[in-house]
């Protein structure tokens, strides 16, 4: 059932959507450029609060060229990420990064969960959010094609 709205309040209505519309996928775009680029750099620079995180999870690599190098990789996301033509690099990137993000909560449940799988302490959230970027990536992907 679609909501009815008077004549003023849907013109207002229609221009606000079409313009969160046109800025949406840019909004989403820069975003994950920042947040890539930003807790990129942290970690090659050894001040990520996820270093340790990293490490216990990927125990089988050493840690003193693996954090770094995953965290030129997330620059590399995010420096794609601000030019179009490089989104779709900066997908398969992410594509290729992200489901190593999630392996903490299977490996170290004891970090991960207070009560698994309902209640995620404070580095079991910092995972679960990574949903959100994935999402945004697929709007940004979703928009490829239509030369935004």
């Amino acid at each position: 059932m679609a909501l009815t709205l008077p004549r003023g309040l849907d013109r207002a209505d229609r221009a606000i959507a079409t313009r969160l519309g046109r800025l949406g996928v840019p909004a989403l775009r820069w975003s994950l450029a920042l947040v890539f680029v930003w807790f990129g750099l942290l970690k090659p620079l050894g001040a990520s609060p996820a270093n340790e995180l990293v490490t216990r999870t990927v125990y089988w690599f050493d840690p003193a060229w693996f954090v770094p190098l995953l965290g030129w990789w997330e620059v590399s996301i995010g420096v794609c990420m601000t030019i179009p033509r490089l989104n779709r690099l900066a997908i398969l990137l992410l594509a290729l990064q992200m489901p190593g993000t999630f392996l903490p909560l299977v490996l170290l449940p004891d970090v991960c969960w207070t009560h698994a799988p309902w209640a995620p302490t404070l580095e079991g959230q910092y995972i679960i959010k990574n949903l959100v970027l994935i999402a945004a990536a697929m709007a940004v992907g979703g928009a490829v094609r239509r030369g935004r």
